[in-house]
């Protein structure tokens, strides 16, 4: 028998009423206070405010979901629109297209024959960017670009979804902006922190997927990693995510402790013991090559 949805779901929806009161204090009060600390609350804040869009894009807390968008609409982390978020992850959720250059929007992977015609520099920062360090300090700021460029293609094309989204990030932005003028926190602490708060996040989508024949075959587990599971709402165990998207984020670990055979042959043990193992294999030193070793 399929388990039946809630009508709320509790934690989620305490979850996102503690990171406003997190990035709340943080700005106002706490930066009054002892700035580094304030950002590090905030860098927090805005790590699971990421996460928590991501659950919310998956139908969570509500069953509306106008209603569940409106909870995490506001843009604390600046750079990524909602919509774009949650249109792109959508389409990523294909799974049979995962890691493809072309039809997986999350894709790290280049086609080959594009990657040949690439300037050597472009190259260079490409290789950086897929060692674990180079993802964290140049990812965020190369994702930002990447979508900027191709939506504002797009837009000028006539896109009007896509056009849409963006009118109601610079809405969201606005508001955030009018807070921030009025907060104790400085815009280049806040920025600072924003940034920081993505560069945690590439931690989790560093090799979240990989190049395998098998599409069930190309999701990760990581199955330890300090405070990271918590900030990633459990997503470390990718491969049960990609299985039950579904699922709220709090039931995801049971229900991988019941079936962790299973899921080791379903993803073909791509399994990694912590994020403590990822760092010292991959701090420095590329996981894959930038172009795409299937195609």
């Amino acid at each position: 028998m399929a388990e039946r949805t809630p009508v709320v779901e509790w934690p989620t929806l305490a979850l996102i009423g503690a990171v406003y009161l997190v990035w709340a204090g943080a700005t106002l009060w706490l930066a009054a206070w002892s700035l580094p600390l304030a950002m590090v609350a905030l860098t927090l804040a805005v790590t699971l405010h990421s996460s928590l869009q991501h659950e919310v894009l998956h139908g969570h807390p509500f069953r509306s979901r106008p209603l569940n968008e409106a909870l995490v609409f506001l843009p604390i982390g600046l750079f990524y629109p909602y919509g774009r978020f949650r249109d792109l992850h959508l389409a990523h959720h294909r799974d049979e297209h995962l890691t493809d250059p072309y039809d997986d929007p999350e894709s790290n992977y280049l086609d080959p024959t594009v990657w040949a015609r690439l300037p050597g520099a472009l190259k260079l920062l490409l290789r950086i960017n897929n060692t674990l360090l180079g993802r964290m300090v140049l990812g965020p700021a190369i994702s930002v670009v990447a979508l900027l460029r191709s939506d504002f293609r797009a837009i000028h094309a006539g896109d009007r979804a896509i056009a849409r989204d963006w009118a109601l990030h610079g809405a969201g932005l606005a508001l955030v902006t009018l807070w921030i003028a009025a907060a104790a926190m400085p815009f280049w602490a806040y920025f600072t922190a924003a940034y920081a708060g993505m560069s945690i996040l590439k931690i989790r989508t560093f090799l979240e997927h990989r190049a395998h024949d098998l599409a069930r075959g190309r999701s990760v587990i990581v199955e330890r990693g300090g405070v990271l599971p918590f900030l990633f709402l459990n997503n470390n165990l990718h491969v049960v995510h990609h299985s039950k998207p579904g699922m709220a984020w709090y039931r995801l670990p049971a229900h991988y402790a019941a079936n962790r055979a299973e899921f080791l042959r379903r993803n073909d043990n791509y399994v990694f013991a912590s994020y403590g193992e990822i760092f010292r294999r991959y701090l420095v030193k590329p996981k894959d090559p930038v172009p795409h070793p299937l195609r």
